[in-house]
């Protein structure tokens, strides 16, 4: 008898089962999706919750102290989220991404790391397996999270000027802090670290100049900048155009310090153009997902902390694999699912936005940041 195939759609989530013991399965070779875009790269949200209200993100308004996070029974466990990364392997995922809200608050995480790095690829190659942070207590974690298996981190900063920066994460988290997390962070080897700053005009562009500088002269080139175009995510941050600083105008700021020349591409779908200084001293690079779409080769998938299998960062709905997970289904009928739903994936919602009208009061909520990261 073949394997049946469970109809993501008609799932609803069933009481816990007892685990069912993980096992190999076959790889499914290259997986393309409606437009021809391969599974390549996973990121996990392992909470909901962040320490920070920024306000492109959670802001405070919103997300206050009367806010619901999902409990505890609803998050995946660590076992869960192996055994589905295992699953997305063997269909040609190469690089995991933890993400949150903020991940370092997700008690005993290094545990989960330490399960993610013995999983292979096909050809049994070992995984890139980074981590996205605020740096609020990436300092303290560092060396453990380097140790368990984490090889790179990538660091959420928005500026320099301690003001600034409390004024946008909104919790009055100073700056300093977050710098310490970054030299620890370099000193244990959880490298090359990227530094993402998402920018907002009249906000925060006067740091661009600040951050590049520091980072360029302070680091030896170790660390890359990531200049990004604030993006209409979700439904919260009461995102505008005309707060929107293109990256070609950043670019045009940042060479006033000197000399920037293109370099190619180091993955295909990667979604930062990236520049070197000429004089050596590292690179940059510019995340232009509003002005210039990157989705003809996006290739990333997106899990909800609860378990939400999400094709695309403006999605409106996800589909439910912790149903799956917890009503007795086998790898085989997970993976046939997958399989099924990345099949049928023509989602391309930055390259449309343009000829999108605005959308209509009482439609579908994009989902938020916060729920399934960056």
């Amino acid at each position: 008898m073949g394997e049946t195939v469970i109809p993501l759609a008609d799932l609803r989530y069933a009481a816990p089962v007892p685990a069912i013991p993980a096992r190999a399965i076959p790889a499914t070779g290259l997986l393309a999706d409606a437009l021809g875009r391969p599974l390549r790269d996973l990121r996990i949200s392992v909470t909901d919750r962040c320490n920070f209200r920024c306000s492109y993100c959670m802001p405070k308004e919103i997300f206050d102290r009367d806010y619901v996070f999902l409990p505890q029974t609803s998050l995946l466990s660590f076992e869960e989220i192996t055994r589905l990364a295992r699953i997305f392997v063997a269909h040609g995922v190469q690089k995991i991404r933890l993400t949150g809200g903020e991940p370092l608050l997700r008690k005993g995480l290094e545990a989960l790391i330490a399960m993610l790095a013995d999983l292979r690829t096909p050809d049994g190659d070992r995984l890139d397996i980074t981590l996205t942070t605020n740096g609020s207590v990436l300092a303290r974690k560092a060396a453990a999270l380097h140790a368990a298996g984490l090889q790179r981190v990538t660091v959420s900063l928005d500026g320099l000027d301690d003001a600034t920066f409390r004024r946008m994460n909104d919790v009055d988290f100073p700056v300093a802090d977050v710098l310490d997390g970054i030299r620890a962070a370099d000193a244990a080897g959880l490298g090359p670290i990227k530094v993402n700053m998402v920018v907002k005009r009249g906000t925060n562009d006067q740091e661009i100049l600040p951050m590049a500088r520091y980072f360029r002269d302070q680091f030896g080139g170790r660390i890359v900048l990531r200049f990004i175009e604030y993006m209409d995510v979700g439904a919260s941050n009461g995102w505008r155009m005309d707060e929107v600083l293109p990256s070609a105008a950043v670019l045009q700021r940042l060479q006033a310090l000197g000399e920037l020349r293109p370099l190619d591409p180091t993955v295909p779908g990667e979604t930062a153009e990236r520049w070197a200084w000429a004089d050596g001293r590292g690179e940059i690079g510019l995340i232009s997902s509003v002005t210039q779409a990157f989705c003809h080769d996006c290739n990333r998938a997106r899990l909800s902390t609860e378990g939400k299998l999400f094709l695309c960062l403006f999605a409106t709905r996800g589909h439910d694999l912790r149903a799956l997970l917890r009503s007795g289904a086998s790898d085989a009928d997970i993976t046939s699912a997958l399989a099924a739903v990345w099949a049928g994936r023509d989602d391309r919602y930055s390259e449309l936005r343009a000829a999108q009208p605005a959308a209509p009061a009482g439609g579908e909520r994009r989902v938020e940041m916060h729920y399934i990261g960056g």
